[in-house]
């Protein structure tokens, strides 16, 4: 499970990088995959948002500093 867990922790960085960069109005990560509403764009938005309800559910037990509390 610690490769599950490196990755959806992958994707939630890379979500909040391309949210900040939306919200700059700089850039969104899924025009380079095609742009929201593609089909790619959407598997990257839904990817994330999987990882964050995986995060949620498994973050005390992957989290050593919730371990040590």
């Amino acid at each position: 499970m610690k490769g599950l867990h490196c990755i959806t922790f992958l994707l939630l960085i890379l979500g909040g990088i391309n949210y900040g960069l939306i919200l700059l109005d700089w850039w969104n990560l899924t025009d380079f995959l095609g742009g929201a509403g593609s089909t790619w764009g959407d598997v990257f938005y839904g990817a994330v948002g999987i990882s964050a309800l995986y995060e949620l559910a498994k973050h005390k037990a992957n989290c050593k500093a919730c371990k040590a509390k």
